[in-house]
């Protein structure tokens, strides 16, 4: 039987057998659907032929699953129990902080990192602004997810089903006088969150303070939490808000693809019906 390894390519420049079978994996499991050999050829940029055969080899490792009907592959259970193996070592926090103390050297505030619990986020780690004047967070702190930047980039980040849920289960609670409290407003914040990528809070949390936050998603597209810069509510202006937006969504993005997020290649956003 020919190995991967004996594979090999007519035009350009060879890669490694292990380089081309990760390749054809990294191709099937970003597609949003299961996909035929002539796109996974395309995608990879292997001869049609080449590609055939990796399948095959990945089909007969249970790696990949072909369906004879129509000839396409999907991730197998072999794939499952690699993944599944991995999602149990994945340290969110450790994987997330060296971006935080980039996104604190950056903007020049402390950045945060919190992790979606059920109904709520918790704080887990932060990295202080070197500003003598600066904010910080309590660690292990729970909070709603509709008062605060970080708790409404989670809940707006979430399916419509799992946003109606909350709004007709939960109790919109003031935490200060700017928090959040109607049903209406609050699907109408969700909608201006998911346009720009990122939250805003100016006092909804804590009265005094400010801060911008975007969403984290893991392996299989789950929201895990959201990261986040924030400072006084003087060390924010409506001007700089965007900027600061921008650069923790940038942030947000590089975390979750060390996650193994798979992006979202559709372009689709989600309407929050009423």
């Amino acid at each position: 039987m020919t190995s991967i390894d004996d594979i090999e390519e007519p035009n350009g420049p060879s890669r490694s057998g292990i380089a081309r079978a990760l390749a054809v994996i990294d191709t099937v499991a970003r597609a949003p659907h299961a996909q035929g050999v002539s796109v996974i050829a395309r995608e990879t940029g292997l001869p049609k032929a080449v590609a055939h055969r990796i399948l095959r080899e990945l089909v007969a490792g249970n790696f990949l699953a072909f369906d004879e009907d129509t000839k396409v592959y999907r991730m197998g259970p072999g794939a499952l129990t690699i993944g599944l193996a991995a999602m149990r070592e994945l340290d969110i926090p450790t994987i997330a902080h060296r971006h935080l103390v980039a996104l604190s050297e950056e903007t020049g505030q402390t950045a945060t990192l919190s992790l979606r619990q059920g109904w709520s986020r918790v704080y887990v780690d932060q990295v202080l602004s070197r500003q003598e004047i600066r904010m910080s967070v309590a660690l292990g702190t729970s909070h709603p997810l509709h008062a605060g930047s970080s708790s409404k980039a989670v809940l707006a980040a979430l399916p419509d089903s799992e946003v109606q849920d909350y709004i007709e289960h939960h109790r919109l609670d003031s935490v200060t006088d700017a928090t959040i409290t109607s049903a209406a407003t609050l699907r109408e914040e969700i909608s201006v969150i998911r346009a720009a990528g990122y939250a805003v809070s100016v006092g909804e949390r804590q009265a005094e303070a400010a801060s911008v936050a975007a969403a984290l998603h893991g392996p299989i597209g789950q929201v895990v939490g959201s990261v986040s810069v924030c400072g006084t509510r003087g060390m924010f202006r409506e001007s700089t808000s965007h900027e600061l937006g921008e650069r923790v969504a940038r942030a947000a993005a590089r975390i979750s693809a060390d996650l193994g997020a798979v992006r979202d290649t559709t372009g689709e956003r989600k309407d929050v019906t009423p």
